[in-house]
């Protein structure tokens, strides 16, 4: 079976540095990736094409993911980041489809989940940006934390016309066991037509060095029934997932997560959706 990668990433700490990346417990990734880093991995695993996704709050980062996907036979769209809130942000998104790369802009998103305001997506200047990102032609990648899931099903109603992408399942509290309240306010966002979310960064949510499948089993399971097939796409989450799971090791846990499902269903997860959604071209 072929899959689409919907979700990792990449960076080179001699461009920047990525300032999130501290402490001991993130030494492991401290260094530069690269897609050269990712490409044997990837086709090992049966993945023909990937979603490459911003690390930093840096205007500079989506130019140079798009030159990289422009280049590159693996990355067929790309997320990247604009600010929501300048009064030109019809413009700049314009003007990155204009750039070498620009026609693999699939999405944009932002660090909501490092954001002090649980109701960050909701103020008018950020509205304002998220309906320019719908009127662009393109999707919003949500990157929060549990607590922010109100707020993202609120922002997610109101503007019907944006495809809201929920990362990493909302980011559930897997390592202390916990399914509630994430489990019903993930809920209420799958109710809306016009949510998606993304099988991935669940190992690291998890408790990196003794994690199990039957462990992330119960989240996998709520996102399934309550988004469907169609709306769920798979994501590896290279290379933070290296805290806690190799490549080989996040592929093959969800395979088992979706072992029950028909075909048509794990072709839905692994890449359909994903190239419905992000509007990848080519495949």
């Amino acid at each position: 079976m072929a899959i689409i990668d919907a979700h990792h990433h990449v960076w080179d700490l001699s461009v920047r540095d990525q300032d999130w990346i501290t402490g001991p417990d993130l030494a492991p990734i401290r260094r530069s990736f690269s897609l050269d880093d990712l490409a044997p991995q990837a086709r090992a695993a049966g993945v023909r094409a990937t979603v490459l996704v911003q690390t930093v709050t840096v205007a500079e980062e989506t130019p140079e993911f798009l030159a990289l996907a422009d280049g590159s036979d693996l990355v067929a769209g790309v997320v990247g980041w604009t600010d929501l809130t300048a009064p030109d942000v019809a413009d700049t998104l314009a003007a990155l489809r204009e750039l070498p790369g620009g026609d693999r802009l699939a999405g944009i998103r932002h660090q909501v989940q490092g954001e002090s305001d649980p109701g960050w997506l909701l103020r008018p200047d950020v509205q304002r940006g998220l309906a320019a990102v719908a009127a662009a032609g393109l999707v919003y990648d949500l990157v929060v934390q549990p607590h922010q899931l109100p707020a993202a099903a609120q922002a997610a109603a109101r503007l019907p016309q944006l495809t809201f992408v929920l990362d990493h399942l909302g980011k559930p509290p897997i390592a202390s066991k916990e399914l509630e309240p994430w489990g019903s306010d993930v809920r209420a966002l799958a109710a809306l037509p016009n949510a998606v979310c993304k099988l991935s960064g669940m190992v690291t949510e998890a408790a990196w060095s003794t994690w199990t499948t039957p462990d992330l089993r119960p989240y996998a399971d709520t996102v399934l029934d309550a988004f469907g097939t169609d709306r769920l796409m798979f994501g590896s989450d290279w290379p933070v997932c290296l805290l806690a799971a190799s490549h080989a090791e996040v592929v093959a846990a969800a395979r088992a997560l979706t072992h029950q499902l028909t075909d048509a269903e794990r072709t839905a997860v692994f890449e359909t959706t994903a190239s419905r959604v992000y509007g990848l071209r080519g495949l």
